[in-house]
């Protein structure tokens, strides 16, 4: 098995990571075909006035970046797709969207490439609300195709335990919503110099009366916000973030090893 990564300050390559951006195809075609393809996913769209709009794909890439060089052994890990289902967003200057049918497709061709490159693996690790259900859509079409494909999704904060989130955020939230208490304070920590810290402001509008439990209705940003975000971005901190994202990254290390490693279907059998 071969890996290599560029090293920038010696202007060689050492080995130890896999990453196809930074790669050439003999480097891809030696790697371990049993290696988990990690696909971040994540938008370009408004995160409120505070935070900027590539938020989402800096921090499900940054999660993926520190799983992969935690075990880099086990991971081909892809750049971001970073055009993802913001159309709710699009009230807001800037945002750009693809509708679902372009972005399942997208994603589907990558997973197609590296199928026929002898890969077999595949982890979405995603940091946008908008693309869970496509992303679902995808892998579940595209096990039909390839029904000995291990394929898995979820959202990287997905990862994080409660319990984690209960000790860490202080405000009224205790999960991610957009441009956030949790969202805010992961920036805080990983970008700093892209936090508005000047414009921090809670925000989020709540229906009167409120809707029946588990009705879901469909709304865009503008409808359910003041300014674009959603949550208590005011209660935010650089140290909340690193305890977040150092929560997500060893969640998905596990995942990523439990992908790797594989597993057995167990129980009554007739």
């Amino acid at each position: 098995m071969f890996t290599a990564t560029w090293t920038r300050s010696a202007g060689t390559w050492s080995a130890d990571a896999m990453k196809p951006a930074h790669s050439t195809w003999k480097e891809v075609e030696a790697f371990d075909k049993e290696a988990v393809c990690v696909i971040p996913t994540g938008s370009l769209e408004q995160h409120g006035a505070h935070l900027p709009l590539f938020t989402d794909s800096l921090l499900s890439s940054s999660v993926a970046e520190r799983a992969e060089a935690r075990r880099p052994d086990i991971v081909l890990l892809y750049p971001c797709v970073w055009l993802g289902c913001s159309a709710h967003h699009m009230a807001m200057a800037g945002t750009a969207t693809a509708d679902a049918e372009t972005y399942i497709r997208v994603l589907t061709e990558i997973i197609r490439c590296a199928t026929a490159h002898g890969f077999r693996k595949f982890f979405v690790l995603n940091g946008h609300g908008g693309n869970t259900e496509p992303n679902g859509v995808a892998l579940r079409e595209l096990k039909r195709e390839y029904p000995n494909h291990l394929l898995a999704h979820c959202g990287y904060f997905a990862l994080i335990s409660q319990s984690v989130l209960d000790e860490t955020l202080t405000g009224p939230i205790k999960g991610i919503r957009h441009a956030c208490e949790a969202e805010t304070s992961m920036m805080m920590y990983l970008y700093p110099d892209l936090v508005r810290t000047d414009r921090l402001r809670d925000d989020g509008l709540s229906m009167e009366p409120p809707a029946p439990a588990g009705l879901n209705i469909i709304q865009t940003f503008d409808e359910i916000t003041a300014a674009g975000s959603f949550g208590y971005a005011t209660q935010a901190s650089a140290e909340k973030g690193q305890k977040l994202i150092e929560a997500a990254v060893d969640g998905v290390v596990a995942a990523l090893e439990h992908l790797y490693n594989g597993y057995l279907m167990v129980g009554q059998a007739e």
